[in-house]
């Protein structure tokens, strides 16, 4: 899942330019959510969906 990514992974595309389309905005809405300290937004998303993982 994009939320599990490492902060630095993220860093590194803010430098280098994140990809075009949906995964990039993705991508940079996360880096955003992470290097602001908003994680805490996501647990009920991740609560509520947390069964996808195991299939």
């Amino acid at each position: 899942f994009i939320t599990d990514l490492p902060v630095t992974y993220l860093e590194w595309f803010q430098r280098k330019g994140f990809p075009s389309g949906i995964l990039g905005q993705q991508l940079s809405t996360m880096f955003e959510i992470k290097t602001n300290g908003l994680e805490d937004i996501l647990d009920p998303i991740k609560k509520k969906y947390q069964w996808n993982r195991l299939q």
